[in-house]
């Protein structure tokens, strides 16, 4: 396949490394394919340790200079990239499209939200502030907030640009280097990103992008080598604590944002079809690809069938297909084993007594498809229930209480994101503090933004990106005391 390309100089397929093109050093390649079509794309460089190795020891002399250069110029860099990225918002979105199926206009959105990034710590990062504590009258203790050193990131497949701005910004914006890791089976978008990122003027070390399929070997040199001081995933929880283990024998920071088990809490005072319109977006954004996707509808029994037979005619005018097509509101999962594994969890319900309102099938378009799915009569000791579903599949529970219905948003070892939908103030108090989620949208399920603290509780990960604290995970606090005032 011929992806269209306003600038074709964007499809890059070498990896990237102390400002250089290059090849893998033993020549390995791996393919990218549309999931929409099967149709291949690209042939990628495939790195592995040495390659990760060379771009850590590159990362490390680049940020010298980097991180001694005054906050305003490096704004300044950094709001050329997001112009940019802005100017090629196009070309990009066709690119992520391509390699990762969603239609080309939540690509489009997704290029401009993850430009958004790039343009908030562009200014956040002339605002690192420290303090000054009094003491006695001959010392004052001085605080300073310095870069935490060079980084390394992993990002997914489920949002290949903005993940990839919303760690990388932060990090430039205060001082530090990024090494950086894409999902293999987008790694398109990310080349271009750092592509755009050469043209801004960054120096060369500074951000270096490994595509690569030995996952074992890019992610073993990040976690052992002693110059990489932080390491920042989003990804699976598994994964997650994996990295996480590995990281401890050098003692890295980590930044983990993880899986979810989001439940959409629809009490019987709700707006009904401001809640179907909620949990639309929730649900099957992206094919259900998020980590914040809707993955438990929790709806009060008095208006449970009301629900069902709002939410069902509004999922039947669904048009799923190549993401490419204009008329297409939903494209493909990201591969032939995912949908397999949607299915099964499909299946397993219906063995265990659920109900099929539409859907519950593979797509007719391709291997990659999965037909948008509504269950009803599911229980608490289901898979659907129990683990992330990662596709178009809403189950729809049923409560009758409050409490009940509190208990069985906690019921998971995530905590991610959640929604609820009710007219209640007291009740839009007391279940926003009851339930153990990082992020909680209340009457609204577009919760996420530049603006806004992105991040989990328990097994949903640790620190938060976006907004004005997540300049904190890339920042090391230090004390100076000063004595001898008085002399």
């Amino acid at each position: 396949m011929t992806i269209q390309l306003n600038d074709s100089t964007l499809l890059k397929t070498q990896a990237y490394i102390d400002g250089q093109w290059v090849d893998g050093d033993k020549g390995e390649t791996f393919a990218v394919t549309n999931p929409a079509t099967g149709e291949h794309l690209a042939d990628v460089a495939s790195v592995g340790a040495d390659e990760t190795r060379r771009a850590i020891i590159a990362a490390e002399k680049a940020m010298v200079s980097w991180k001694a250069l005054p906050a305003k110029t490096r704004s300044e860099l950094l709001e050329r990239w997001y112009s940019l990225i802005i100017d090629n918002q196009e070309d990009l979105a066709v690119l992520m499209t391509a390699e990762q199926g969603k239609p080309l206009f939540e690509s489009r959105g997704e290029v401009a939200y993850g430009a958004s990034f790039i343009k908030w710590f562009a200014e956040e990062g002339k605002r690192v502030y420290g303090d000054i504590i009094p003491s006695t009258a001959d010392r004052r203790g001085v605080v300073v907030k310095q870069p935490v050193g060079v980084v390394a990131a992993i990002t997914p497949w489920n949002f290949p640009n903005a993940m990839i701005a919303r760690k990388v910004a932060p990090a430039l914006a205060v001082g530090c280097a990024m090494v950086l890791k894409p999902a293999a089976e987008t790694p398109l978008s990310a080349l271009a990103l750092v592509e755009l990122a050469n043209r801004a003027g960054l120096p060369a070390g500074l951000f270096s992008v490994l595509p690569g399929i030995n996952a074992q070997a890019i992610g073993g040199e990040m976690t052992s080598n002693t110059i990489v001081k932080k390491v920042t995933f989003t990804g699976s929880t598994p994964v997650g604590k994996l990295l996480m283990k590995q990281c401890a024998d050098t003692v890295k920071r980590t930044s983990m944002e993880l899986g979810g088990n989001a439940p959409v809490i629809i009490f019987d005072d709700a707006d009904l079809d401001a809640a179907v319109a909620g949990v639309l977006v929730a649900k099957y954004r992206n094919s259900g690809q998020t980590c914040i996707c809707a993955n438990r509808i929790l709806v009060q029994e008095g208006i449970y069938d009301a629900f069902i037979e709002k939410f069902a005619a509004a999922v039947k005018g669904f048009r799923v297909g190549n993401g490419m097509d204009a008329d297409s509101t939903h494209g493909p999962v990201i591969t032939e084993k995912a949908a397999t594994e949607i299915h099964a969890k499909v299946q397993s319900a219906v063995a265990e007594g659920a109900t099929v309102v539409i859907g519950g099938q593979a797509g007719s378009q391709g291997a990659c498809f999965y037909e948008p799915t509504i269950l009803t009569n599911v229980t608490d000791k289901m898979r659907v229930f129990r683990e992330e579903i990662f596709g178009p599949v809403a189950p729809v529970f049923k409560f009758s209480t409050e409490e009940q219905a509190i208990a069985m948003a906690n019921d998971t070892q995530f905590g991610l994101a959640a929604y609820l939908y009710t007219e209640n103030m007291g009740r839009v108090w007391r279940v926003s503090e009851g339930i153990d989620y990082g992020m909680v949208g209340v009457n609204e399920t577009a919760i996420s933004s530049e603006v806004i603290p992105f991040g989990g509780m328990k097994e949903s990960g640790q620190g938060r990106e976006g907004s004005k604290y997540g300049l904190d995970d890339y920042l090391e606090t230090k004390y100076i005391c000063i004595g001898g005032l008085n002399r």
